[in-house]
């Protein structure tokens, strides 16, 4: 009995010794305080820019500078009546079969495609209001992803965004 007040004094004096070092709270207790930051940008945003002009849209699809690096592809509708002609100088732009327009390079954060060129064909000679015309643009992006060997690839299952514009000559 002797032997355990004996014990149970000398713990409850270390006990009381131990919590009065500041260095001993350090371990049961962590904290820290940060200032500043940074604003990260998770996903990409795209917008298509377009002209008109000899019966031909200029198609160019520019990612925002905070953008992750994404693939496009484009596809273009129009009347029955009329038939569309997908063309562009730099052969970076290739069909899919899918009716799709894809573009062979990774498009970077302020970045933009080559110009995607769509003609309307069989339009009629005595026709003057180019305004009267609408071809709706689809495009859409896709995250870059590497494969184990670091090859880059595109998910079309996974876009991220997707833009629609309407219009005709403007």
């Amino acid at each position: 009995m002797k032997k355990k007040t004996v014990f149970l004094t000398a713990l409850a004096i270390i006990l009381i010794l131990t919590a009065a070092i500041d260095g001993a709270w350090a371990y049961f207790t962590t904290y820290t305080e940060a200032k500043g930051g940074y604003t990260i940008s998770l996903g990409d945003k795209t917008t298509v820019e377009e002209d008109f002009s000899a019966w031909t849209k200029h198609i160019s699809i520019t990612s925002a500078s905070d953008s992750e690096p994404v693939y496009i592809r484009v596809k273009a509708f129009c009347g029955s009546a009329y038939s569309l002609v997908f063309s562009d100088t730099n052969g970076k732009w290739t069909p899919g079969g899918d009716g799709y327009y894809y573009y062979s390079d990774i498009v970077y954060g302020g970045g933009a495609t080559e110009e995607l060129l769509i003609k309307i064909e069989n339009v009629p000679e005595d026709v003057e209001d180019a305004d009267s015309f609408h071809v709706a643009v689809i495009y859409e992006s896709t995250p870059v992803l590497y494969k184990e060997d670091g090859t880059p690839y595109a998910d079309w299952t996974q876009k991220l965004d997707s833009g629609t514009v309407k219009g005709g000559a403007a």
